[in-house]
């Protein structure tokens, strides 16, 4: 049956000479597969692979033959918000990618999570449109994006609380508590100061909080980048 639905570019894999298997988070199918023929093709009039960049955000229509078939295809496809910043500016582009392998990781129903969807729309809108104070997105949406996975804390004592049970060998300053109540309440647009240090500290401990709930989790590849831009 054909389909509509928004969708959010995470990854793609070449498939044969000229076509990629695309990885797509939906709002009506959750994470998908998608087998997109010629996008590779030197005879192709238009750049189409660039619609698959990581968190592009897509208006798609798509082919579902059934529950049980694990690779669909695509019938339409296009941008619906292009992006002018963030493939171009350096720490934009690192955050992002942070993002998606998370997303990758973490990221396993297949069916319709409206809330979920919208939050990750809006977080990208906004990655993207912001134009200063976005240093502390990651640790943001971390704060954040851990109450859809099933495990976001009310408040900062929580996540303390989970490290201390768990044998985390640091303790979180006063100024980083303070960052990450606000962030876990507040929306993207509230302002906190955090030192480079503050920041890197922060961003261990979270990411060690997600692994206490998320067993296979494992390595985070795009981190050192990330911190390295951060600096």
């Amino acid at each position: 049956m054909i389909h509509k639905t928004r969708g959010i570019a995470l990854n793609f894999l070449r498939y044969r000479e000229t076509s990629i298997i695309a990885k797509i988070y939906t709002e009506e199918f959750g994470i998908q597969s998608y087998i997109v023929n010629g996008v590779r093709s030197a005879k192709s009039k238009t750049n189409r692979i660039a619609l698959f960049q990581p968190l592009t955000l897509l208006d798609l229509v798509v082919y579902h033959k059934s529950k049980e078939q694990t690779i669909h295809r695509l019938s339409e496809i296009k941008c619906s918000l292009p992006f002018k910043s963030l493939p171009f500016d350096f720490v934009k582009s690192s955050i992002a990618l942070f993002i998606t392998e998370l997303l990758v990781k973490t990221l396993r129903e297949e069916e319709t999570n409206s809330p979920l969807f919208e939050f990750l729309s809006e977080s990208i809108t906004y990655l993207e449109e912001t134009t200063a104070g976005y240093e502390n997105f990651h640790l943001q949406f971390l704060a954040k994006f851990a109450f859809f996975l099933g495990f976001g804390p009310e408040t900062v004592k929580e996540i303390e609380e989970q490290l201390v049970e768990n044998l985390y060998p640091y303790t979180l300053e006063s100024e980083m508590r303070e960052a990450v109540q606000v962030f876990i309440h507040l929306p993207y647009e509230a302002r906190v100061h955090l030192d480079r240090l503050q920041r890197s500290k922060l961003l261990d401990a979270l990411i060690f909080f997600y692994k206490v709930h998320l067993e296979g989790l494992g390595e985070i590849k795009s981190l050192d980048v990330l911190r390295e831009l951060m600096r």
